[in-house]
């Protein structure tokens, strides 16, 4: 059986007020769960859990100690009825949920959690969704009121008002779900209540075309005669993308020379912090050659996109570096560089790592094309591969179309000439 009792805690502020609490008691274990008040205790009455006089708000704040315990009683009855063996904790948690009741103060949360675990991109990223999400609502809402049909409504929003890809919306209702999913870890919302799943909203994306740039672009790149040392630089960052299998221009920013031995790249990859490595392409060492005059020591970074940073312990604040270099470096790659090459396709930092998909796509194995792209799965790198390999379904398509046997040779020219004609 559950104890509720209001008490005073010990720990006084600096003119010697302590802070008013519900003490939820269960099984030998107690949590607390603090009222937002303080007290003198002269004017406390521990027995009767009541203030006293010479308080002058008497009647105020045990009328508010008498509605604040009437709802924690409510709640703790209402675990003990349906949860066996619940903890003080859960009680606590019923009570008074982590971050609040309703569907914003959720994303908050959510928000504030990713900025503390450094996750700068997701952050930036879904933070803007929260406002997309808020300026369609109008008002704040309780998990109750965000069902399918408010969700299939939201998605027509931002296709048509917003004019987003659907990617991009499906990416909006991935947001929901991660705030409705914390909401039920924290005894916000009801399971019942969840709007996806079979017979609701199935979180499909569409299938998206990746396109990189052919054997013909990237040799014009290597050929290419550039006048400016920053437009150079960011040449050389694309080409070392590139030559180290589709390498992320994340990973490549943060590269220093200690990650170098013996002809191999030792690294963990930001995506997912699994450490690799593998040979380094004579290609890319003329590359790193270009940067060994600005070496000052063997832990130095290599490129000086994140050198002005003290070091990279901040993970928000990396992130958030590299997030606007890549930015800057994608700018001058269309701008510039792709320009003067007279490169119509295209072209960004992530490009590189399609540009190799693409040339790999019918020359190797698909397990080698999984541990160049560094993939932890590879029916990842299956769908990765799928939008370049094409060898086999064009061949079989000529094989088909193009008739082979000598009887129809010659209604096959008549057809050529027909068509030609046309």
């Amino acid at each position: 059986m559950s104890v509720i009792k209001v008490v005073l805690r010990n720990k006084p502020k600096a003119d010697g007020t302590r802070p008013l609490a519900i003490r939820i008691y269960k099984d030998g274990k107690e949590s607390y769960i603090y009222l937002g008040y303080y007290l003198d205790p002269e004017h406390w009455d521990a027995k009767a859990q009541r203030v006293k006089k010479p308080h002058s708000n008497i009647t105020r704040f045990n009328n508010l100690i008498a509605q604040r315990v009437a709802e924690a009683m409510e709640k703790v009855l209402e675990v003990d009825a349906s949860v066996e063996n619940a903890s003080a904790s859960l009680m606590k948690q019923k009570v008074k949920p982590t971050g609040g009741q309703k569907f914003y103060a959720q994303a908050d949360l959510y928000l504030e959690t990713l900025k503390e675990a450094g996750k700068f991109n997701r952050y930036t990223a879904d933070k803007s969704k929260s406002q997309h999400f808020k300026d369609f609502v109008g008002h704040d809402l309780p998990f109750s009121e965000v069902t399918v049909a408010l969700l299939e409504r939201f998605k027509h929003y931002l296709m048509t008002k917003l004019e987003v890809s659907e990617r991009t919306a499906i990416n909006h209702w991935v947001f929901v779900r991660s705030i409705f999913s914390q909401a039920i870890k924290n005894g916000v919302a009801d399971a019942k209540h969840y709007p996806f799943g079979r017979g609701k909203i199935v979180i499909k994306f569409p299938e998206t075309k990746k396109v990189g740039l052919s054997i013909e672009d990237i040799q014009k790149l290597e050929q290419l005669e550039l006048k400016y040392p920053v437009q150079n630089h960011v040449r050389n960052l694309w080409l070392f993308s590139f030559y180290m299998g589709g390498m992320r221009g994340s990973d490549i920013l943060r590269l220093r020379w200690s990650d170098f031995e013996n002809g191999r790249l030792y690294y963990t990859m930001g995506k997912n912090s699994k450490t690799v490595n593998f040979k380094v392409p004579e290609k890319a060492m003329i590359i790193l050659e270009n940067y060994k005059s600005n070496r000052t020591n063997f832990d130095d970074l290599i490129f000086p996109e994140l050198k002005d940073l003290k070091n990279l312990d901040d993970t928000f604040e990396v992130q958030r570096k590299i997030m606007n270099a890549i930015c800057r470096l994608d700018k001058i790659l269309t701008k510039k560089v792709a320009a003067k090459a007279k490169i119509t396709a295209k072209i960004t930092m992530h490009i590189a790592r399609h540009s190799f998909g693409r040339i790999a796509g019918d020359t190797i194995a698909l397990t080698t094309a999984q541990k160049l792209f560094r993939h932890s799965d590879i029916t990842t790198t299956m769908g990765y591969m799928n939008n370049f390999i094409h060898k086999d379904e064009d061949e079989a398509l000529d094989a088909v179309v193009n008739f082979k046997n000598s009887a129809n040779d010659n209604g096959r020219v008549k057809q050529a000439k027909r068509l030609r004609a046309m």
